[in-house]
């Protein structure tokens, strides 16, 4: 066995075949997100990447082996994005692979050679503050958003979900990476199994008493939400706005289902992210449309509209409201847009990336502020758009400002047979047990769920085949999370983590800087002495 571990380092030893090892090691969380979802497999898949980090010879290499399992890891989560952006993808990859540089050097500098019981305990807390930080960077909307979080595995755990009312799908995500620190030092040292122990029995404590301590949801009520959803039209992907023959079957198609629900008793009606491809001022007919469909139906039906505005410059992404009469007045404008997708960061420097993919060829408008909606019935909504459910702080602020129900509407028509509808619609789940706050994720193709305030599915998803319209028995709840009341505090409290490390460290330079001996000084200049001459 030792021969076989000496001729692997050895064949290690080149860069590039090591490089490739750190990119596969890096890539195997993947398996713990939907659609494999063996959300268990979380908790070890990080420690072949840890391993051969925490043997790197070098610095040097250590962050190298952090760089390429961070390229690993962001390509395998997104590589459903390589039919849009093709190898682009592998592009962005690399670029925000480059964040867990410095995670790789931590890994070496905690848990290289025989790390003592005191350094053991600080890994356990030091590593995971590290993952974390960068989590936390790479979560700007600007470098892609927060698609793919480590502890968003766990959305259909029980207990990660009682986690994440405490702390938001960043505790789990500590909670995953201390785990698998652990793991890596029973493996790997020996010497020291106690502290990583300890840990994991730490980690288990801190998982039994939130499931025990943190308040649940009071319920009190029940809406019934309805969600059409039509699904693929006439063999194509939906994917365009709906400004064509393609847009106005799927229309069609939508009147229709929605017409189903009469009788059903819905209070609101929800339709996709996309699902009207005109702006209903310069398309009364539409608008009276679905204002004859909220007559027969009995309730307020929110579509989503892609198109360019009539009363503004530009193409906007909004949820708009219609009851009765006609449009109530209510907009949101989405806010967070999907890089390429929606908008081309830096335009001018990037714009070429239309011409290899489906990046968008003009850019979108960001709206300026969430909006909380009256749609009768005493009911309070709070939409958001596609991409946007997977910002924690989205939802949360929603549901502080008075939304019963969170709503998002969404589309992964490009992506229909991918993972992507799997894993958008099970951060759902997530968002829904941060804030107590019951969730409905409805799409114009690709999966839509409804989950309660706990984060537990209600009723039946449709799936990325479904073309159907569902009433869901909604649970409404009181109360506010200890996430949402106090906010992201598990991050704040892995930068204050990262923050004592550093200061522990330029306290110790400066340290060994004063205590260092004075270099010898310069020998003194002597001068050249003129002969004594003999006096007279």
């Amino acid at each position: 066995m030792k021969k076989a571990d000496r001729s692997f380092e050895r064949w290690l030893v080149s860069p590039w075949r090591r490089s490739a090892v750190a990119a596969l090691a890096g890539a195997l969380p993947m398996l713990a997100f939907p659609a494999p979802s063996w959300w268990w497999f979380a908790y070890v898949a990080l420690v072949p990447w840890m391993l051969l980090a925490r043997s790197a010879p070098t610095a040097r290499r250590a962050a190298y082996d952090g760089w390429s399992g961070g390229l690993g890891f962001m390509f395998a989560v997104h590589h459903w994005l390589l039919p849009s952006l093709h190898v682009f993808t592998v592009l962005i990859a690399a670029l925000l692979g480059a964040l867990w540089a410095p995670w790789g050097l931590l890994v070496r500098r905690f848990l290289a050679g025989t790390p003592s019981a005191g350094r053991t305990a600080a890994a356990l807390l030091v590593l995971p503050s590290g993952w974390l930080g960068v989590e936390l960077v790479r979560s700007w909307q600007g470098l892609g958003g927060p698609w793919g979080l480590l502890g968003s595995s766990q959305w259909q755990v029980g207990a990660a979900l009682r986690l994440a009312s405490v702390g938001g799908v960043w505790l789990i995500s500590f909670l995953v990476v201390a785990v698998n620190v652990a793991v890596a030092v029973l493996v790997a040292v020996r010497e020291s199994r106690v502290p990583a122990v300890a840990g994991l029995l730490a980690a288990a404590a801190a998982t039994s008493a939130a499931w025990v301590g943190s308040p649940r949801p009071d319920v009190e009520g029940r809406v019934r939400v309805a969600v059409v959803q039509p699904g693929v039209v006439n063999g194509g992907d939906g994917a365009d706005s709906g400004n064509g023959d393609s847009g106005n079957r799927r229309f069609d198609l939508e009147e229709a289902l929605t017409r189903q629900l009469a009788g059903r008793g819905a209070d609101l009606v929800v339709w996709g992210e996309s699902s009207v491809g005109f702006d209903l001022a310069d398309r009364p007919d539409l608008a009276r449309r679905i204002a004859a469909l909220s007559r027969q139906v009995g309730a307020d039906i929110l579509v989503n509209v892609d198109a360019r505005r009539s009363d503004r410059p530009g193409i906007y992404k909004s949820s708009v409201l219609v009851g009765p009469q006609g449009p109530t007045g209510d907009r949101y404008d989405k806010m967070r847009l999907v890089p390429f997708g929606e908008y081309v960061p830096a335009r001018s420097l990037l714009g070429w990336a239309t011409s290899v993919g489906k990046a968008a060829g003009e850019d979108r408008i960001r709206g300026t502020g969430q909006v909380v909606m009256d749609v009768g019935h005493g009911l309070r909504v709070g939409p958001m758009v596609c991409f946007e459910s997977a910002f924690p702080d989205m939802s949360r602020h929603l549901a502080r400002d008075g939304a019963a129900v969170l709503l998002a509407q969404s589309s992964t028509s490009t992506f229909q047979h991918s993972w992507a509808p799997e894993q958008h619609a099970s951060l759902a789940a997530l968002r829904a047990a941060e804030t107590g706050r019951p969730m409905v994720h409805a799409t114009l193709t690709g999966v839509s769920a409804v989950y309660g305030p706990s984060g537990e599915r209600i009723g039946s998803r449709l799936g990325t085949d479904a073309s159907a319209a569902a009433v869901y028995e909604v649970p409404l709840a009181t109360g506010v999370t200890p996430y949402a009341r106090f906010g992201d505090w598990p991050v704040h409290g892995a930068l204050l983590v990262l923050a004592a490390l550093v200061l522990v460290d330029a306290t110790r330079a400066v340290r060994a800087w004063r205590s260092a001996p004075e270099p010898p000084g310069r020998p003194a200049r002597t001068t050249r002495e003129s002969p004594v001459r003999p006096g007279r």
